[in-house]
């Protein structure tokens, strides 16, 4: 029998490859030659690329056989999701491999920044001896605040409390436990501002998270402040970055990321006060092998049939056909979990009930989490570090089953309890010979909502004319309401609405509607695929 083809489409480590082992045909190709590539993928079950080949949905649609896509870092940009799940295809990064490396240069630019590393490097590279206009600061007794206190906050925090630093941090889904363990204090967002000398953001990019640090935010900042982005290019918005460097409400800033890759123009990167990398946070050897081997595990879990905690978009593994469909359903159940959360979550319950409890179901619990975390962690969230994620931040984790499900044929519900002491719930189903994903309850509230991208939900007291509100706001913002259900307890007591929209709800149309209906809760929750 002829062995399955892995198709190489980048240099890859010698470990990658005998990582494979010797059951594959390996074949290699330049990813970069378009012609060369779609001709080498036509027969080929896996391939593995780095960040240069553009795995689309062309590409994807020349392979009859592919089975799996395998990037051997983190980011995905240069491969089509939604057009390798549609083929059935599994795609599989590596999501820590980078994870020390990307510390360990946030914290040389912690250092660059307040020694002048590299301006001292030009001035005696161009023949210069100008010592007291490069004088530093010294780290020790300094405060450094990290937003985002994920695996890669918790890094730099041990690296940073080494040089005798303070380290506070803001993150509103980790608890006080967790932040204790690592010996940093929470506070606001804007406390973190006002108080650190020197700032990290380590944030995943959401709608929400987008130009987070903005002219508002560095006019809290100290003066002689600096702040350091690694993570991800548009957490910092460049032109208020620019304004304030310039006009000097803050000291200087270290970027190794930024919105366009490279950067359109050298406003902002010529600047003295500015220490830039050119997104090197995953370009260090041991990255880079740790990476590729990473991935080649995954492709033969892959071609085995077995369970790839890697993978991205479908669990793969021995999962009964009857479970599949339910996992893209539990994940976005997650995201609207998270999405509805005011403190950090400290347990969280799924429960599967119903006809599908005669099947393993391990992996919903997988999916659960994976959906939880995809949208406030800065790292990329998979089947393996999404429990990982839960035992740090402390939140206990259970999987309950029940066969009898009154309403539906089955019914699975995400139910936790937050730090503040309130409980959440959410539940979905899938209806129909279509296996249409959707939300049947929010917090006891019985709705019965497709999963949309973009969801408004809101908790307000039920009384005249509120939907009069909803289409106003929406209709002048030229938004589309695409689906509403109301539920309520009882006439007069409290209503909850559930809202498709067909594009994002810009942040003032949100307040203003909160305000106006005076919500107890009001929360747009974007879907990510």
């Amino acid at each position: 029998m002829s062995k399955p083809v892995v198709l190489i489409a980048e240099q890859l480590s010698p470990a990658t490859v005998e990582a494979l082992g010797p059951d594959f045909e390996i074949r290699e190709v330049d990813g970069t030659d378009r012609p060369a590539l779609l001709s080498a993928i036509a027969d080929a079950e896996a391939i593995l690329v780095r960040s240069a080949t553009q795995v689309d949905a062309e590409a994807i649609a020349a392979a009859s056989n592919l089975r799996v896509i395998a990037r051997a870092g983190v980011g995905l940009d240069n491969v089509d999701i939604k057009a390798a799940t549609a083929a059935g295809v599994m795609v599989v990064n590596a999501p820590t491999s980078n994870i020390i490396s990307a510390a360990e240069l946030t914290v040389g630019h912690i250092l660059s920044l307040a020694r002048h590393i590299p301006a001292g490097h030009a001035s005696l590279s161009a023949g210069e001896w100008k010592r007291s206009k490069y004088t530093g600061t010294e780290l020790y007794e300094k405060t450094l605040g990290i937003i985002g206190l994920g695996r890669i906050g918790a890094l730099i925090t041990a690296r940073m409390q080494a040089f005798g630093m303070n380290v506070i941090a803001y993150d509103p889904y980790v608890t006080s436990a967790r932040a204790q363990q690592l010996g940093v204090q929470l506070v606001s967002l804007d406390e973190l501002l006002r108080t650190s000398d020197f700032i990290t953001i380590h944030m995943p990019k959401t709608p929400e998270t987008i130009g987070m640090i903005s002219d508002d935010q560095f006019a809290l900042m100290k003066k002689t402040g600096f702040i350091v982005n690694v993570a991800r290019g548009g957490l910092i918005d460049e032109d208020a970055l620019h304004r304030a460097l310039t006009a000097g409400t803050i000291a200087g800033a270290g970027l190794d990321v930024f919105v366009s890759e490279p950067p359109k123009e050298s406003a902002l990167t010529a600047l003295p006060n500015v220490v830039v990398t050119p997104h090197l946070g995953a370009s260090t050897a041991e990255a880079q092998e740790k990476a590729g081997v990473s991935v080649a595990k995954s492709v033969r879990l892959a071609l085995s049939g077995e369970l790839v905690p890697d993978a991205v978009n479908v669990a793969g593994g021995v999962i009964d056909p009857y479970v599949r469909p339910g996992i893209p359903l539990v994940e976005k159940l997650g995201q609207v979990f998270s999405g509805l959360t005011s403190s950090p979550l400290t347990s969280v319950d799924i429960e599967v009930r119903g006809e599908l409890v005669d099947y393993d179901v391990s992996v919903l619990k997988l999916a659960a989490l994976k959906g939880i975390f995809t949208n406030i962690v800065s790292e990329s969230v998979s089947y393996v570090n999404a429990p990982l994620l839960a035992e740090q931040r402390g939140i206990e984790v259970r999987l309950i089953t029940d066969s009898v499900s009154e309403e539906y044929r089955n019914l699975i519900t995400l139910r936790g309890a937050l730090s503040d002491g309130t409980q959440l719930s959410v539940s979905g189903t899938l209806t129909g010979t279509k296996q249409i994903e959707k939300i049947v309850g929010i917090n006891g509230y019985d709705v019965e909502v497709p999963i949309a991208e973009h969801l408004i939900v809101m908790v307000y007291d039920d009384r005249p004319g509120i939907v009069a509100v909803f289409g106003r706001e929406f209709g002048e913002a030229d938004i589309n309401i695409a689906g509403m259900q109301i539920a309520r307890t009882n006439a007069g007591g409290k209503a909850l609405s559930v809202l498709t929209v067909d594009s994002p709800v810009p942040d003032e149309v949100i307040e203003k509607m909160r305000s106006t209906i005076d919500a107890d809760l009001l929360r747009e929750i974007d879907i990510t695929e």
